[in-house]
């Protein structure tokens, strides 16, 4: 079932537990390669998904060839129970309910940033261009504007999904999951607690290799680092779960890497801390450039500019919580924000 590729991207459909199959859709032209979706097994035929994927033209035949693994078709699908509104993980469940029928279930504080998605009509990411603007990176601004504008956009991708999630229980087939709240990476993010099987499925909450990004907001700014950070909180007061990503490989414990993140996150906002000291009164574009960018630690200018973007947007995220715990001041001057 199993492919002998060493690597967590590879095609098909993987058994993670009993009744539970992790099934790798593609993500092109985008540098985590690919997202797992999760099936899970109901009465007779029946399937839910955790997550649905990214609308793209090879979906459905990868979808449809996974699930043959296991016996069963994407017409299987009854449920898809949607983490979180990035298109990786939203716009292809709204496909299947299309073709097949799934019904679509998504967090209701995604309701805001999915409706205006809706409003605007493109994939315009309008809340980081006004940070990276506050950031002192006004033409980057314009130029994710411009590409952003011109890209494809299809307004039945972001239709309203059949059920907004509350939290608590959901019962599927013999089994039990609890929809957790987890904001940070979007304002709307749910974790699935499988308490009895002891798995979490964490969606891009918590990945196994490297950190989701912070920042990259639909609707207002509203510190989402010190969400993010409260969310990893919370999840040590859960019992522990077996690691159930959407980007990565499954297993191990969702305690100690939730350990490991909120020790990455301490360290960098003590680099950013540092990086201000070394030039006080600067914007966060001018702090971004001080720090190392991805695992491989490289400058801000070598990344492309959708990820200048993000890693902008991700450095205010942290200056912010560092105004909040009176450790950096923050000083406007002409709509920028310059950091002391």
């Amino acid at each position: 079932m199993s492919s002998p590729l060493p690597w967590w991207h590879a095609p098909g459909c993987h058994p993670v537990a009993d009744g539970v199959h992790r099934i790798v859709l593609s993500m092109p032209n985008d540098g985590l390669r690919a997202v797992n979706v999760y099936a899970i097994e109901l009465d007779g035929r029946d399937l839910a998904l955790i997550d649905g994927g990214w609308a793209v033209p090879s979906a459905v035949d990868e979808l449809t060839a996974g699930l043959a693994v296991i016996g069963r078709t994407p017409a299987d699908v009854r449920d898809v129970y949607v983490t979180h509104i990035h298109r990786d993980h939203y716009t292809f469940a709204v496909r299947l309910r299309e073709r097949y029928g799934a019904r679509v279930h998504l967090g209701r504080a995604e309701a805001p940033g999915l409706h205006g998605i809706q409003r605007l009509g493109s994939n315009v990411p309008t809340t980081s261009l006004h940070q990276l603007r506050r950031s002192g990176a006004a033409e980057l601004a314009d130029d994710v504007l411009h590409a952003t504008r011109a890209e494809p956009f299809d307004p039945g991708d972001w239709a309203d999904p059949d059920h907004w999630v509350d939290a608590g229980p959901i019962r599927l087939g013999d089994r039990t999951l609890e929809a957790v709240p987890t904001p940070g990476h979007t304002k709307g993010h749910l974790v699935f607690h499988d308490v009895e099987h002891r798995l979490l499925f964490t969606g891009d909450h918590v990945l196994p290799t490297i950190t989701p990004s912070i920042g990259f907001e639909l609707g207002d700014w509203d510190l989402p680092l010190g969400h993010y950070l409260r969310s990893l909180e919370a999840l040590l007061e859960r019992a522990d779960a077996v690691l159930v990503p959407a980007h990565g490989l499954p297993g191990g414990s969702v305690h100690q890497r939730v350990r490991d993140l909120l020790a990455h996150h301490e360290e960098r906002l003590a680099g950013t801390r540092a990086a201000v000291a070394v030039a006080p009164g600067q914007p966060a574009a001018a702090v971004a450039a001080r720090l190392p960018w991805t695992r491989r630690e490289v400058p801000l200018a070598e990344l492309d500019r959708f990820n200048q973007m993000v890693a902008i947007c991700e450095t205010i995220a942290h200056l912010d919580v560092l105004v909040e715990r009176g450790e950096v001041d923050a000083h406007p001057v002409a709509g920028i924000d310059l950091f002391c």
